[in-house]
């Protein structure tokens, strides 16, 4: 297993040198920078389990460090370290994101804890969520900062993409991990009954009320009330979802007595809630209220080296209890990890379960597949996406505007834009650079005129 990495961040050089000391010697991989500065160029080349930061230095201070690390990946775990007098500060961060902060003079044994402690949620989420690719390993060390903050979650991902699986881990690892977890799917309850569910009712309230009811906002007190497909809710729930967000109370159908509850919401949607509101579909004051905290999940498709991991994890899953030992032959084994899965992991699981199901002899050829997998014997290749004019092209061209439609697509994000491209993020800066964009004062990227 490959040591974690640390990078320490310290503008003076015995404190460095300590930490490294220390740190390498319970088989960490550390590195030192002696400013913020020198840290976000390290963290640009190479990626980091954990930053460990003073939060007071010259230059550029640690809570700015902070913030320049959460900008360039929201996923980054940070620990800080302050001097007495400093704690105000510390809180501060805490708020903007960082995972603890320890006080100066610093307990050896308690730093030590502190690092494993976020070290090992991370270990956690693991068992939880059966990846090993670099883009859901960011979506774990997210979920490790935010678990424990009370502030709403908006998860976005296409369907299938293992959103409740998300909010689920997202309350495992919080301080309300003991009590309730509450999912509902807003798409698949009538919008006539969703309120019912929602907020409960009082008997008599309508016909059928024949006793009273606790909805999902009382059952999920203290806990967490997961709202999958949110975007489906009609503009009437909606103003009542954020009523109970804003106020902390909700009001039961046919009832007039105000009840508070403590509930942290998780909401989960595979549309645009932004340009839903823009068009009057969704109300703008939710979006911002939901989108406190958020998470992108990927395609299965964008992060295809799960794929093999996936096969293996839910043959297991199927066949766990049966006494049958499923194997699948080579050729079938491509075609599942070369499929480009439109429908996810929730695809793939279905497509191993059927497969599980008709194969004979315990092994799962490739006529146990689905037909749309059998008919795709091959991954998407780039000849399928652009097509050489007979009159040929102009590839700068081509490059400026594939740039051009990733930056815009990210709302300038160089680190989501280089990922789309299939560059680092340093080759797409020196593009950028190329192309003559320069950084704005909000540090976002825009072209020159």
């Amino acid at each position: 297993m490959a040591r974690k990495s640390i990078l320490v961040v310290d503008d003076e050089k015995s404190q460095r040198e300590i930490l490294e000391m220390i740190l390498s010697g319970e088989g960490y991989d550390v590195t030192t920078a002696s400013s913020g500065e020198a840290a976000m160029k390290f963290v640009a080349d190479r990626h980091f389990d954990l930053v460990l930061t003073d939060l007071k230095m010259t230059g550029m201070s640690g809570l700015d460090l902070l913030k320049e690390l959460t900008d360039f990946d929201k996923s980054i775990i940070v620990l800080l370290l302050t001097a007495h007098g400093t704690v105000d500060s510390a809180v501060d961060a805490l708020r903007l994101g960082a995972f603890d902060y320890l006080q100066k003079p610093y307990d050896r044994d308690k730093l030590l804890d502190t690092i494993s402690r976020a070290l090992n949620k991370l270990s956690t989420l693991d068992a939880e969520i059966v990846s090993s690719s670099p883009e859901m390993d960011r979506v774990k060390k997210l979920i490790l900062k935010i678990a424990n903050s009370n502030s709403t979650v908006l998860i976005r991902g296409e369907s299938g993409t293992g959103k409740e699986l998300i909010a689920r881990s997202i309350h495992n690892n919080s301080p309300r991990t003991d009590q309730v977890f509450q999912a509902v799917n807003c798409a698949a309850i009538n919008e006539n009954l969703l309120e019912s569910e929602l907020f409960g009712h009082e008997k008599g309230s309508f016909t059928g009320a024949v006793n009273e009811k606790k909805g999902l906002f009382e059952v999920a007190d203290s806990g967490t009330l997961f709202l999958d497909e949110i975007g489906e809710l009609d503009i009437a729930l909606q103003a009542k979802i954020l009523r109970a967000l804003q106020e902390k109370q909700i009001r039961r159908v046919g009832g007039t007595k105000e009840i508070n509850t403590d509930v942290r919401v998780v909401a989960a949607t595979n549309r645009d809630l932004l340009a839903m509101s823009q068009e009057g579909r969704f109300r703008e004051d939710l979006y911002y209220r939901l989108n406190v905290l958020s998470i992108e999940l990927p395609a299965l498709r964008e992060r295809r080296s799960d794929i093999p991991i996936l096969i293996d994890y839910f043959l297991g899953k199927h066949t766990r209890g049966t006494n049958r030992k499923v194997t699948i032959e080579p050729g079938a084994r491509k075609l599942l990890e070369n499929y480009n899965y439109p429908g996810n992991i929730r695809q793939l699981e279905s497509a191993i379960e059927r497969a599980i199901l008709l194969c004979e002899n315990n092994q799962i050829t490739t006529e146990d597949l689905p037909p749309e997998m059998s008919q795709s014997s091959r991954p998407v290749s780039a000849n399928d996406l652009f097509k050489l004019p007979a009159e040929g092209i102009n590839f700068e061209d081509v490059e400026r505007s594939l740039i051009t439609q990733a930056m815009e697509r990210t709302d300038n994000n160089i680190t989501k834009s280089a990922k789309l491209l299939g560059l680092t993020f340093r080759t797409l800066q020196y593009r950028l650079e190329k192309f003559g964009y320069k950084k704005d004062a909000d540090g976002t990227e825009e072209e020159e005129s």
